[in-house]
């Protein structure tokens, strides 16, 4: 049995999920706004259960649910939400963010999804990563468009993506009234290109606030602001 990745209240067996535990998990785990006091959060995609455990560990929320489509990924996310203090809180439905979406009458007043994000078709000779990576199994438009239904009025939605894809994201979600209210980008060192985009969104059009975020110095020198972000996670932090 392989070892499960040790947080500092909760563990995650990730033996069978094709995408590992990675920065851009904890990243918006830890970086989502919970200002508002969210009663209900849904995390799209779920593969571990990381962020809805991060979520779970940082909130007063009764429900969280998740959603996974892959068979190996749902049960593995099942059994993490299981043995965590917070179990009764955690739920992870086994299906598509469309089928979810026809099902689901309940509105959340928070949304987070880690989506796959590969668009241009890569094949590492192994499936399951394949789709967990590349955004065929929920492309971004269809990720948005269930946002747009299953958020409430007031509510807002984080994510994280390719740095290179947040000009047409933010483009696609304006179409559906959805907004940045906070970007954060981000890059590995002060000497490296941004990687990704950290974005909040809500319903309606405001004046939103940009930051940028620097996870390391320099090889395992991390900056003040990675480890006050991460540092009620990480073991070492």
């Amino acid at each position: 049995m392989a070892k499960p990745f040790l947080f500092k209240q909760f563990q995650i067996h990730q033996d069978r999920c094709a995408m590992k535990i990675g920065t851009d998990g904890v990243l918006l785990g830890a970086w989502t706004s919970l200002q508002q006091q969210p009663q209900s959060i849904l995390d799209i995609g779920a593969g571990t259960g990381l962020i809805a455990l991060m979520l779970a560990q940082r909130s007063h929320a009764e429900t969280i649910d998740a959603i996974e489509i892959n068979e190996d990924a749902y049960e593995q996310c099942v059994d993490n939400f299981e043995s965590s203090e917070w179990a009764d809180r955690l739920f992870c439905y086994h299906a598509s963010l469309g089928e979810f979406v026809d099902e689901m009458d309940d509105k959340y007043d928070l949304i987070v999804s880690n989506p796959p994000f590969y668009s241009e078709m890569v094949s590492s000779g192994d499936e399951s990563r394949d789709m967990a990576r590349q955004n065929q199994s929920l492309p971004f438009d269809g990720l948005l468009g269930g946002v747009a239904q299953l958020m409430s009025l007031n509510g807002t939605f984080s994510t994280i993506i390719p740095y290179k894809e947040e000009e047409g994201f933010l483009e696609m979600a304006q179409k559906l009234d959805l907004f940045p209210k906070r970007v954060t980008r981000v890059k590995g060192n002060p000497k490296s290109e941004i990687k990704r985009s950290l974005i909040e969104f809500q319903f309606g059009d405001i004046a939103g606030t940009t930051s940028d975020l620097t996870i390391e110095l320099e090889r395992h020198k991390y900056t003040q602001d990675y480890i006050d972000l991460t540092k009620d996670f990480y073991l070492k932090m």
